[in-house]
């Protein structure tokens, strides 16, 4: 995998394989951390807790805003709701945005991708 943060791990959308022990598999690689997925890229995230998102670890999520539709955060296993400032950052750029522990929402991004749906997915890695 390339080792430029500027550098996405895959140059494409995946579905999430696997998950667990600080890590994720997908496109028959694997990643240790938190998880980006874009439309078009995949890449390392580094938040590590819920309280590090914002609209700065999200930026990237930002920047395609006419591409993606819905936000999944996944919050690794902890229960997180997003602040009304944060969603109203994104409802400004009309993404949606849905919190849940990453398990789940690693499973409703596998539908929405193979729905081709206009989706993204920042996922906290979980141990």
């Amino acid at each position: 995998m390339p080792g430029s943060p500027d550098a996405p791990h895959l140059p494409r959308s995946a579905p999430i394989d696997a998950y667990g022990n600080g890590g994720f598999r997908f496109a028959d690689m694997s990643h240790r951390g938190s998880l980006l997925c874009l439309p078009d890229s995949m890449w390392a995230w580094e938040v590590t807790s819920p309280e590090q998102i914002d609209r700065y670890s999200l930026a990237k999520v930002l920047e395609r805003a006419g591409g993606i539709d819905t936000l999944l955060i996944g919050t690794g296993t902890a229960i997180w709701r997003p602040s009304e400032r944060l969603r109203d950052i994104f409802r400004n750029v009309t993404i949606g945005i849905d919190a849940m522990q990453t398990g789940p929402a690693i499973r409703v991004f596998n539908v929405m991708i193979s729905e081709r749906r206009r989706v993204a997915a920042a996922l906290i890695a979980v141990p």
